[in-house]
């Protein structure tokens, strides 16, 4: 087998080939690795390699895959989680989504790039650098499954391990042209360590080229393990079975309007409209609506999260260790008073209770993915002067004063007037998918973004095969590989 043909397949066709003897998992790791010795030295999306080991005899039996460097331990191997303060210390288990892996068959060797604690929807940090994204290399790839989405795009690994607590899967496929699904809350677990990740905000899955590897990996990946929190009724018929089945006449709302009231860009306001064509073409109802939601006070709730979980992970490390945006964000966590987080937690039923209302009168809720084209890299850098100025806050531990500064509704701006779609699923735990239909008039992808009602990954895979063969965008390569 030659790099084309490698290029060319998804992570079932390479296991279908190992299955038939046609080509070896020696051949196939070899050839990831060319793959990636060719385009990481530009791109950086890998910056951690894993010692391979023979995985079980799954439905992926012989498949190179990479890791997300945050949350997904392989035991003896740090995980850096894209800081200093983690780079050297051992993780001493192996997770169940890296076992699960395993256990399908999946050949692991390295580890992709994430801004610092996956804190931001760019793959930037000071440990590793920048990860590039595959269609233009002076854009980002999205964060913060960045590394992973730059290398599925590349052709270095036909899917690759993604999480998302507020976008982290679908941000980055919509960037990339790949399609990202995140789960319902619960339904893949990310223990052994640890119940819930971001108060249960923050799930696992993968992103990939085809529909059909997701459901597929997804097959591999549901159900609860020892002590899990949740334990979510198991899909009727595994989800690869739904990629052949017809969705049906669905109903389904949409919205261009940002929620935080920021601009949309005209291309992706656009995918959108078109988005909503194709689906009417296929004999789905579409009409304009969007959830009775504020949506700065779900921004607002969502920072609440952020500030408590960074100074959380922060808490009993050197502060040298960390980068000054993220040292700022645990100052701020700090100063949050206990009540106050649980106030803005307990927010999260009424986004819940409206999503129900809305979902009960529609079947699926469309958004763009994004607001914004990729960004440039760097350009989301905290401006030298404010970082100047956040020094001295930050040894008098000003936290409480920027709290009552107006300081979160500026930073709900500023840090999500780009990506203000996706959070609205993490915090209600509803599933949600990134779907590449369409590019943008600079020619790079846009997302399209579906939202079901908890536990309907079933229906998302439907129609997500369906739009895929209406509308194929496996063969679009990135200007990087032209």
């Amino acid at each position: 087998m030659n790099f084309d043909e490698y290029g060319r397949l998804d992570a079932l066709g390479m296991a279908g080939l190992v299955g038939s003897g046609d080509v070896t998992p020696e051949e196939l790791l070899n050839l990831a690795r060319q793959r990636l010795d060719s385009v990481n030295p530009t791109l950086n999306a890998v910056i951690a390699d894993v010692p391979p080991t023979p995985g079980g005899n799954g439905r992926f039996h012989g498949v190179p895959f990479l890791l997300k460097d945050i949350f997904h331990h392989v035991r003896g191997l740090p995980t850096s989680c894209g800081s200093r303060a983690f780079a050297a210390i051992p993780a001493d288990h192996d997770s169940t989504f890296v076992q699960r892996c395993r256990a399908a068959g999946l050949v692991v060797f390295g580890k992709t790039n994430l801004p610092e604690l996956g804190l931001k929807a760019v793959s930037e940090n000071d440990l590793h650098g920048a990860t590039r994204n595959p269609w233009n290399t002076a854009l980002t790839p999205g964060g913060s499954s960045g590394g992973a989405a730059a290398a599925v795009a590349a052709g270095v690994v036909p899917m690759a391990a993604a999480n998302d607590g507020g976008g982290s899967i679908r941000i980055p496929a919509a960037h990339c042209g790949l399609f990202g699904l995140k789960p319902s809350r619960g339904r893949v677990p990310p223990g052994p360590s640890v119940a819930e990740v971001w108060e249960g905000a923050c799930s696992d899955h993968v992103i990939t080229r085809t529909v059909r590897d997701s459901a597929a990996m997804l097959d591999a990946l549901h159900g609860a393990d020892a002590g899990a929190p949740f334990d979510i009724p198991p899909p009727e018929r595994p989800y690869l079975d739904e990629c052949s089945r017809e969705p049906g006449r669905l109903r389904i709302a949409y919205s261009v309007r940002s929620p935080i009231d920021r601009p949309v860009h005209p291309d992706h306001a656009g995918a959108v409209e078109r988005t909503a064509v194709l689906l009417q073409g296929l004999g789905h109802e579409v009409e304009e609506a969007a959830p009775a939601i504020d949506g700065m006070e779900l921004a607002r709730c969502y920072l609440m999260l952020y500030f408590g979980q960074v100074a959380a992970m922060v808490r009993g490390r050197s502060v040298r260790g960390f980068e000054l945006d993220t040292r700022a964000l645990a100052m701020l966590g700090r100063a949050l008073d206990s009540g106050a987080y649980v106030r803005a937690h307990a927010r999260w039923n009424t986004f819940s209770r409206a999503m129900g209302a809305f979902l009960s009168r529609y079947d699926l809720y469309l958004t763009p993915t994004t607001a914004t084209p990729p960004a440039q890299i760097g350009a989301l850098q905290t401006p030298w002067l404010e970082r100047l100025a956040l020094r001295p806050l930050l040894w008098l531990r000003a936290g409480r004063l920027l709290l009552h500064s107006g300081m979160v509704e500026k930073l709900a701006l500023r840090s999500l007037e780009r990506t203000p779609f996706t959070q609205l699923a993490n915090l209600t735990g509803l599933p949600a998918m990134s779907v590449p239909l369409f590019l943008s008039g600079e020619g790079l992808p846009v997302g399209s973004h579906f939202t079901a009602p908890f536990g309907r990954e079933d229906q998302l895979f439907r129609l997500a095969a369906q739009l895929e063969g209406a509308n194929p965008w496996g063969q679009r390569l990135p200007r990087f590989l032209l």
